[in-house]
C-alpha cells in the first residue's frame, strides 16, 4: 500500500484542486485521480527525508500569518511605487540562519519570497546565511528581528529543529 500510495494526503489535496480548478465531472474526476496517485509516486524519491512536521496547528497559523503580511506588503508596495522613487531604499540584507535543516530553511525563503518587497536570492556556500534583495531597506537588524521572530522562530518550532 505504501508504494502504491506513498503520500495519501498529497493525493486527496491534488485531487481536490484539480477538481476546483477544472470542475466536476466523471472525465477530470478521473485525471485528476490519476494525476493524484502518480504525481506522489513520481516525486515521492525526492521528499523523502524531509523534517517531520511536529506541531501541525502552528503550520496553520504560520499560513494564515504568511497570507496576512503578504496581503500587508502588497498594500506597503503600491504605497512605495506610487510615491517618487526618492523614497525607496532598495538594499542587500545577509540574513544569519539559525536552523539548517533543507526542507524548513527552503520555507523559509520561499515565504520571504512570497512577501511583496523582499526576494530571498541565494544561499551562502555554507548554508549558514541567505542572501535577501529588500526593495525598501531602512534598518537592517530590525528587518533581521522580524523575519526571525515572524517566520523563523515558528517554523523551527513546526518542524522540531
Amino acid at each position: 500500500m505504501g508504494r502504491l500510495l506513498p503520500m495519501p494526503w498529497h493525493s486527496l489535496m491534488l485531487l481536490v484542486v484539480w477538481l476546483l480548478l477544472n470542475g466536476v465531472s466523471y472525465g477530470q474526476l478521473l485525471l485528476g485521480t490519476i494525476l493524484g496517485l502518480l504525481i506522489p509516486i513520481m516525486t515521492y524519491p525526492y521528499v523523502r527525508g524531509h523534517a517531520p512536521i511536529q506541531k501541525p496547528f502552528s503550520l496553520v497559523v504560520y499560513g494564515l500569518r504568511l497570507v496576512w503580511d503578504i496581503v500587508v506588503a502588497n498594500l506597503d508596495v503600491a504605497r512605495r511605487i506610487l510615491l517618487p522613487n526618492r523614497f525607496l531604499k532598495p538594499g542587500w540584507l545577509v540574513y544569519p540562519l539559525s536552523m539548517s535543516e533543507p526542507f524548513p530553511v527552503t520555507i523559509l525563503a520561499s515565504s520571504i519570497s512570497l512577501t511583496p518587497g523582499t526576494v530571498s536570492v541565494e544561499f551562502s556556500e555554507d548554508r549558514s546565511c541567505l542572501y535577501i534583495h529588500v526593495l525598501h531597506l531602512t534598518d537592517e537588524d530590525e528587518l533581521i528581528a522580524f523575519i526571525r521572530r515572524r517566520y523563523e522562530q515558528p517554523l523551527k518550532e513546526i518542524f522540531g529543529c
